[in-house]
């Protein structure tokens, strides 16, 4: 008998990122890194889910020169809708989704302080492709981001990031054991951005790597360890725009707890971000509930 979690999965899609400028350079992608983890290219059975996201940054180390007495700590409510159908596309599953974050920001640099609360960039996922083998899951994806969110290049509060982009996604989680009491997940997400608006400025394309190892120690718990790695992968262009590209490197713990007398699945992620370059370094924590209709 399996003591895998009952729905114990992580959607691939994607979570807009919390709208947080910081007047870094360069302009950072939409993606928020550390919101998935453990089974991360895992998608569930058909069905109808409603997730919640909530999402907490904070960070008072600027990696980037000239930035000093800077702190930001975000926070970010988003809800999702899952739709995974009984239509196979080349033998896997196809879904969709859709999600709209709200996002407050508490920013401070010098003797600027600004907060701001509000509706950031709403995110579409028309594709969502999923399969399941034996011993291994794999989950693709293509997602677009609008500018739904308040968008001011001067403010670094503003909710929304002021242009539009897509996001390429590809994953796959195997199994160490037949039981599924161990796994690997590896998940990556690649944007390629529009023109930002205001600006004109075109930010560089994006890649994000999430992986998470885990086991499940009782049919409702799952522990594990995760981790992320951003990495600009090209250029910005426009007049004004940075010559200079952003990474990011995290690692941290991850429970997932099943509740079977409220069909609700809880999740709860801590990433350390042990070095960074040209943007904010930190820390982050996501509570994840998942409800299936």
């Amino acid at each position: 008998m399996t003591t895998t979690p009952q729905y114990t999965y992580v959607l691939t899609g994607c979570l807009v990122a919390f709208g947080l400028q910081a007047q870094a350079q360069p302009i950072t992608g939409h993606y928020a890194a550390g919101v998935q983890g453990i089974r991360a290219a895992s998608v569930p059975p058909p069905g109808i889910y409603f997730l919640d996201y909530n999402d907490f940054y904070t960070s008072d180390n600027m990696r980037y020169a000239g930035t000093k007495d800077f702190k930001v700590n975000v926070y970010a409510q988003v809800p999702r809708l899952v739709w995974i159908t009984d239509w196979k596309l080349f033998g896997f599953n196809y879904g969709m989704d859709i999600l709209a974050p709200f996002v407050y920001t508490d920013f401070s640099a010098g003797s600027y302080h600004k907060t701001k609360f509000g509706l950031g960039d709403a995110s579409v996922e028309p594709i969502l492709l999923s399969r399941s083998f034996e011993r291994f899951d794999i989950g693709a994806g293509y997602s677009f981001f609008a500018p739904t969110g308040e968008f001011d290049h001067t403010r670094p509060v503003s909710p929304g990031k002021g242009y539009w982009g897509h996001m390429f996604t590809l994953g796959g989680t195997y199994y160490f054991d037949k039981q599924k009491t161990f796994a690997f997940s590896a998940l990556d997400r690649y944007e390629i951005n529009m023109e930002q608006q205001q600006t004109h400025i075109t930010p560089g394309q994006q890649n994000t790597l999430e992986a998470g190892l885990s086991a499940a120690i009782t049919k409702t718990i799952e522990v594990g360890v995760i981790g992320y790695y951003v990495q600009q992968t090209t250029d910005e262009t426009g007049v004004g725009s940075s010559n200079v590209r952003d990474y990011v490197v995290a690692a941290g713990p991850e429970i997932n707890i099943v509740w079977p007398s409220i069909g609700v699945i809880t999740s709860l992620r801590y990433a350390y971000e042990i070095d960074a370059q040209n943007r904010p370094q930190g820390q982050t924590a996501c509570l994840t509930l998942t409800y299936r209709f």
